[in-house]
């Protein structure tokens, strides 16, 4: 696949996983309420296994985001973050725009995401609530890194 990388002012968006600094994607994933306690060979498989995002200050990792996806039909974007100290800059505003302009995630039929608390974030790039709930099922193993 394709390597885009896109910069703005000192900062750095790239899907070149070899840039990654898996140690520090898993510090953070591994305290957020979403992904807490996950090993870090969970989040090694779950890396290749996705196209990644790297959000970077100087070369430093201060975001990440990946989605999985047939890259025809459905994406699914997780685990979206900007570090504490890097917020308040529009990063992750460019990074989502980032993500939606990749080549290989144009004309997704669906595009999904969970979130608990960035709802305004993604509601400005058309994510909406799902309009039929009760035809959405999801399987969810609650504590599963315990």
């Amino acid at each position: 696949m394709k390597i885009e990388t896109y910069t703005q002012n000192n900062y750095t968006i790239s899907t070149d996983k070899s840039k990654l600094d898996i140690t520090a994607v898993h510090a953070y994933l591994s305290r957020s309420y979403w992904a807490e306690n996950i090993p870090m060979g969970i989040v090694k498989r779950s890396i290749d296994n996705s196209l990644c995002f790297g959000v970077y200050n100087e070369n430093k990792l201060v975001g990440f985001a990946r989605v999985i996806s047939d890259y025809t039909t459905f994406g699914y974007l997780a685990d979206v973050f900007i570090l504490e100290k890097e917020r308040g800059k529009g990063l992750s505003k460019w990074l989502m725009e980032c993500i939606l302009k990749h080549e290989q995630l144009q004309n997704l039929r669906n595009f999904c995401l969970m979130t608990r608390d960035a709802h305004s974030l993604y509601e400005r790039y058309g994510f909406k609530n799902i309009p039929k709930p009760e035809n959405f099922m999801a399987k969810k193993v609650e504590e599963i890194y315990l």
